[in-house]
């Protein structure tokens, strides 16, 4: 495998073939208005589509837009089908935006790969690779790697020692797998993520601050995805275990030894402190804090920002700092809300009060005296 083989991009370079509006009707079982014979050769928004180009109208908020816009083809909510608007060729279909996700598909222009071996990557003698996999430059993969088959390891990301990865992994450019880290099939980590480093842990002695050592692995089952330059720390003396199908959003700090269920969701800056358990289903909003060793239970929601510092039940909605029930949240921002109208009358009370009373002279009692 000291060569590199290619395989041609599949779609070009200006992505799949284009369709006609009536193409595009029978895909997403809509009711075509208009001429059948339009060619879609992309996607774009209404206020910067063009003669052959596809757009949506789904919420009468984007009426102005779809007023002047260019778009050849446009998918339309039934309960817009009249609205006003250049756009002359549309599709009535009763959910827009799920038929739109629909044929992003076919417009997807995929990555141009090469099987096989670039000559600038580093394979340990060791290592082994599974078929159809592809190095890319100055990809590294340490003694006793496994690759599965087909993985992809992108220009400059590295695999370490003894680290094992399923099939069809996919690492972009700079991402590391530090060692001795498992991957389940279909996992992708975006540039720059890295997942089983050791965690932030360390002692202070008499003779200076050691670190822990972490003797836990990092294990991402299938389907995870790590999104641009975040980090999942390897366990101390437990594991780091993210559950199957789960998806992390670039810039996330998840610590060491916590434990993330299935079809977990984690918007971008949230971080997760050790040893909290996340059980399935949860989704965490932009960054939101979690303490450590909390639970969060099957299918909670924290909200964005939201500071959490003790359990949460299984299907709540927490928000806030100190992040309590969604509901109690709002009632207490609209009680300070009520707070300073409450007090405005008060206020007037004491200035009233002040200004109708004489100021008493100390020095007077003193003469007195």
């Amino acid at each position: 495998m000291s060569g590199t083989s290619h395989v041609p991009q599949a779609g070009g370079g200006d992505g799949q073939m284009p369709i006609t509006a009536a193409d595009v009707a029978a895909q997403v079982g809509g009711r075509l208005v208009g001429a059948p014979d339009v060619v879609v050769r992309g996607i774009a928004p209404l206020d910067r589509a063009g003669d052959n180009d596809l757009s949506i109208l789904s919420h009468l908020r984007y009426a102005s837009w779809f007023a002047t816009s260019r778009a050849g083809v446009v998918l339309v909510a039934p309960a817009l089908e009249a609205q006003p608007g250049t756009p002359s060729t549309r599709i009535i279909v009763e959910k827009p935006m799920d038929a739109l996700v629909g044929l992003l598909a076919h417009f997807h222009r995929p990555e141009p790969r090469a099987i096989g071996v670039h000559p600038t990557a580093v394979v340990a003698p060791t290592a082994r690779l599974g078929d159809g996999v592809t190095l890319d430059a100055h990809a590294v993969v340490g003694e006793g790697a496994v690759l599965g088959d087909r993985c992809w390891i992108g220009a400059g990301a590295s695999v370490g020692a003894g680290s094992v990865l399923g099939n069809d992994v996919r690492l972009h450019s700079n991402a590391v797998v530090y060692p001795f880290t498992e991957l389940g099939d279909r996992v992708v980590l975006h540039a720059g993520a890295q997942v089983g480093r050791e965690g932030f842990g360390f002692v202070p002695r008499p003779t200076g601050v050691v670190r822990i050592p972490h003797v836990g692995r990092c294990v991402l089952e299938h389907d995870v995805e790590v999104g641009a330059n975040s980090c999942v720390d390897r366990g101390s003396v437990d594991d780091t275990v993210i559950g199957a199908g789960t998806k992390i959003d670039n810039l996330v700090q998840i610590a060491h030894n916590v434990r993330v269920g299935r079809f977990c969701f984690f918007a971008s800056l949230t971080g997760v402190a050790g040893s909290t358990r996340i059980e399935d289903g949860v989704q965490v909003g932009g960054q939101a804090g979690l303490g450590g060793h909390l639970t969060v239970g099957a299918r909670a929601t924290i909200a964005g920002r939201a500071s959490v510092f003790g359990d949460v039940p299984a299907g709540e909605t927490w928000s806030g700092y100190p992040a309590r029930p969604h509901k109690e949240q709002l009632r207490t921002q609209a009680a300070v809300t009520k707070l300073a109208r409450l007090l405005r009358p008060l206020e007037l009370m004491v200035a009233r009060f002040t200004a109708n009373t004489d100021p008493v002279d100390s020095s007077s009692s003193g003469d007195a005296a």
